[in-house]
C-alpha cells in the first residue's frame, strides 16, 4: 500500500500535464521546431522503414499501442479519418504510427490492428522493432513527448498529439489527436508540400 501511494502524486502530475497539453492544442496547431534523429524501424509488413525513406515527403506521426484500453482506438480512428480526408482532397502525405509497446506490437499485430480501421498501407506505416526504452528516449528527445509504463497495469501512458513533419524531417507542428482539426492539418500539409 505504501509503495502505491508513493507513485500516485507523480502519476497524477503526469496525467494533469497530458490533459493540459491536450487542452492547449484543441482545435488548432501548435508550432514546434524539432529536427528528427535518424531511425530505422520495421513496419507492419516486416519491411524496414528509415527516416531517409520519408525524405522529401510531408508526414503525420502519432503514437499508440494495440492493447490500449483508453485513447488509442480513438486516435487510430482519427488517423484513419485523416487518411480518408487527405485522399479525398488529393493531398499527398505519409502517415506514421509508432508503437509505444513494441514488445507486444509485432508487425503482424500492428497490421491486424490498423486493418480494423480500414487503414490503407500504401501510405500508412505502423512502426515497431525497437525496445521500449529506445522509443521512450526517441519520443522525448524528438517529439518532446513522455512515455511511461503504468506500474499498476499493462498499459502505457503517452501523449495523444498528431505531429506534422516537413520534407527535411523536422517536426513543425502538433495537433490534438483526440479532436483533430482536419481542415487545418490539410492546409498545413499543402503549404509544406509546395
Amino acid at each position: 500500500m505504501v509503495r502505491r501511494s508513493r507513485y500516485l502524486p507523480a502519476l497524477s502530475l503526469l496525467f494533469a500535464f497530458l490533459f493540459l497539453l491536450a487542452a492547449c492544442t484543441e482545435g488548432q496547431s501548435s508550432k514546434m521546431n524539432s529536427k528528427l534523429e535518424s531511425f530505422r524501424y520495421t513496419n507492419q509488413s516486416g519491411n524496414p522503414i528509415a527516416l531517409e525513406d520519408l525524405s522529401d515527403t510531408v508526414w503525420v506521426a502519432n503514437f499508440i499501442f494495440t492493447t490500449c484500453t483508453t485513447v488509442c482506438p480513438g486516435l487510430t480512428a482519427n488517423m484513419a479519418q485523416l487518411q480518408k480526408e487527405l485522399k479525398s482532397a488529393g493531398i499527398e502525405a505519409e502517415l506514421v504510427t509508432f508503437s509505444v509497446d513494441p514488445e507486444k506490437d509485432r508487425p503482424d499485430v500492428l497490421k491486424t490492428y490498423l486493418g480494423k480501421f480500414d487503414a490503407d498501407f500504401a501510405n500508412w506505416h505502423a512502426l515497431t522493432g525497437y525496445s521500449f526504452e529506445d522509443m521512450r528516449r526517441y519520443a522525448k528527445d524528438n517529439f518532446k513527448m513522455a512515455i511511461v509504463r503504468d506500474t499498476r497495469s499493462d498499459q502505457v501512458i503517452h501523449g495523444t498529439s498528431f505531429y506534422l513533419v516537413d520534407k527535411t524531417g523536422t517536426v513543425v507542428s502538433y495537433y490534438d489527436g483526440k479532436m483533430p482539426p482536419y481542415d487545418q492539418i490539410k492546409k498545413d500539409i499543402k503549404a509544406l508540400s509546395k
